[in-house]
């Protein structure tokens, strides 16, 4: 089966997120696509980053009416901070029944070739590449495992809506109602 990995810090998931693997999932060859929730990014400061179970459940509440759709807690038991090159070969070893495929937006293209062993990655994974506006160039456009796939452009973060939350604005329509909720419930970002 094919399956698209959608990796991120999900801190919280929000509807951009969701149209984007809804989009790979409903638009493209991927059977599946799985969300990846990460520990620690090796490029982000860990200010602020809710624990990783309580970002894992909120990707299931948020994804629970859609088959196509899985959280993942792969990088839970690896080291920190996860490299996507490592979790792709665990990956490929606990699962070879799959293809995987990378699924990033066009702005993390431009800071690709600082990923560890990104060269590796293009030679044995295929990348699915969802639009982003006022992306810099980058040397990735023509390469033969990087496939562009269009998508609503959304232009939402994560960030504005801990923002939103912490002063206590409508984040209404930005998460789903379940994510919302238990945001509410558990008091998180305030």
């Amino acid at each position: 089966m094919k399956i698209g990995l959608f990796f991120g810090s999900f801190n919280p998931i929000h509807i951009g997120h969701l149209i984007i693997g809804n989009t790979m999932a409903a638009n493209t060859d991927l059977k599946e696509v799985w969300y990846v929730v990460s520990p620690q990014n090796p490029f982000k400061r860990n200010k602020g980053l809710l624990h990783e179970f309580d970002r894992l459940e909120m990707v299931e509440k948020a994804i629970a009416d859609n088959f196509r759709l899985k959280a993942s807690d792969i990088e839970f038991s690896m080291p920190k901070p996860s490299y996507t090159i490592d979790t792709l070969a665990v990956l490929s070893e606990k699962f070879p029944q799959h293809e995987f495929v990378l699924i990033m937006g066009e702005d993390n293209l431009v800071q690709f070739k600082n990923w560890k062993n990104h060269d590796k990655i293009l030679e044995y994974f295929q990348l699915y590449v969802y639009p982003r506006p006022n992306t810099a160039p980058h040397d990735f456009s023509e390469h033969a495992s990087v496939k562009f796939v269009e998508s609503p452009l959304l232009d939402i973060s994560a960030t504005f809506i801990r923002n939103a939350i912490k002063e206590r604005r409508s984040i209404r329509y930005m998460v789903t109602e379940p994510v919302k909720k238990h945001i509410e419930l558990k008091g998180f970002y305030l």
